[in-house]
């Protein structure tokens, strides 16, 4: 069996734990703008996946500038510190579902994850956006933190060795 450095570890049980996500993305005037989205990972493609809006604004402004920030954190717990909560913000690339065989890979991602979701994924006005990792910034708690390559980040979003 392979062995995973722990920060890895970390990163791949907090990404697999948090089922939300800060999306910060730029509007038209260049004002940054963040949104909740929900996110699945196709640990094939070692993308993240999210099913989006056409009237969303952060829809619009993906479009625009395919670059983004994606901020995946460990929930709070009444009573404990903040400060050292575990969290890692990604740089992420976008890009909708290339064709109709990718759609249906987002989509059965994004199902394994929400199957509650399923109604939603008829509806026209919806789309599958990849975000495709460029690198990203961990931290793990008080001490605990490393910036992470694209090959890194990989590795956090594949199958576990």
């Amino acid at each position: 069996m392979a062995h995973e450095a722990r920060l890895t570890t970390a990163l791949r049980e907090l990404i697999g734990s948090q089922r939300v996500a800060a999306l910060g993305t730029l509007g038209e005037d260049g004002a940054p703008f963040v949104s909740m989205v929900p996110f699945a990972v196709d640990p094939l493609d070692r993308s993240l996946v999210i099913h989006i809006s056409g009237l969303a604004a952060h829809t619009h402004n993906l479009q625009r500038t395919p670059r983004a920030s994606l901020l995946i954190c460990q929930a709070e717990v009444a009573g404990q510190p903040v400060h050292a909560l575990p969290r890692a913000t990604l740089d992420v690339q976008a890009s909708e579902a290339r064709d109709e065989a990718d759609a249906q890979a987002c989509r059965a991602a994004y199902l394994a994850r929400f199957p509650e979701a399923e109604p939603m994924t008829t509806l026209g006005d919806f789309r599958f956006v990849r975000l495709r990792p460029q690198g990203a910034r961990q931290v793990a708690g008080f001490g605990a933190a490393r910036s992470l390559d694209t090959a890194e980040l990989l590795q956090a979003l594949g199958t576990a060795p």
